[in-house]
């Protein structure tokens, strides 16, 4: 199975968002996962990484950069580096600096080094705590919360523009729900998009 596979099995999963698949056969999964998935790297499934985190399943990810609306030009705020693959897709459709976030020392040095080997310069991995965001660089057009969070970190909401879109999983330890949150001022739209299991977020919002 190879990238145009995993392509059209997205496109009948719902994805329509140009953009992001053509992010996805630019940046080839392949090269942000261990040695050892190289060959199952386009099968729609979570895969372990290093510091017993993983890469998410492709149409996971596929599903939240759609929903998050993302534009040519938006600053965007990361928080979970994982592979450093989401960052990728990320820069790939905003040709603009990406910024992530990381807590575990091991799996930001991997993420940096998958970024590295793929030529991709306008990803700045940060090792910090995310529930923190990156407040040097806020406000962001998008941020995107790639771990379970217990609730919503408020430093988060506070780094969003105005207009601007949240997406986190949000729940439970083995059961979250994938919200979107726009800002309109001080107003807070949410939306559920659905039951998802990602890793726990450490820090103050997560389960550790």
């Amino acid at each position: 199975m190879g990238v145009n596979d995993l392509i059209n099995e997205l496109k009948q999963q719902g994805i329509t968002s140009k953009p992001v698949l053509e992010a996805i056969r630019h940046c080839l999964r392949e090269n942000f996962v261990l040695e050892e998935y190289k060959d199952i790297a386009y099968e729609d499934r979570a895969l372990s990484i290093v510091a017993n985190q993983t890469i998410s399943q492709p149409y996971t990810i596929a599903f939240m950069l759609q929903e998050l609306e993302l534009k040519k030009g938006h600053r965007v705020l990361e928080i979970g580096a994982g592979s450093g693959w989401n960052s990728a897709l990320i820069t790939n459709i905003t040709k603009n600096k990406v910024y992530s976030v990381e807590y575990v020392k091991e799996v930001a040095e991997f993420a940096e080094n998958n970024l590295k080997k793929n030529k991709i310069k306008n990803v700045k991995i940060i090792i910090w705590d995310g529930n923190k965001g990156y407040e040097k660089q806020a406000p962001y057009d998008r941020i995107i919360v790639t771990a379970a969070c217990s609730r919503i970190p408020s430093d988060l909401l506070n780094q969003l523009k105005n207009n601007g879109i949240l997406l986190a999983p949000i729940g439970r330890l083995l059961s979250q729900s994938l919200t979107k949150i726009r800002k309109n001022g001080k107003d807070i739209e949410k939306e559920n998009l659905g039951q998802f299991i990602f890793v726990p977020l450490k820090g103050k919002y997560g389960f550790n």
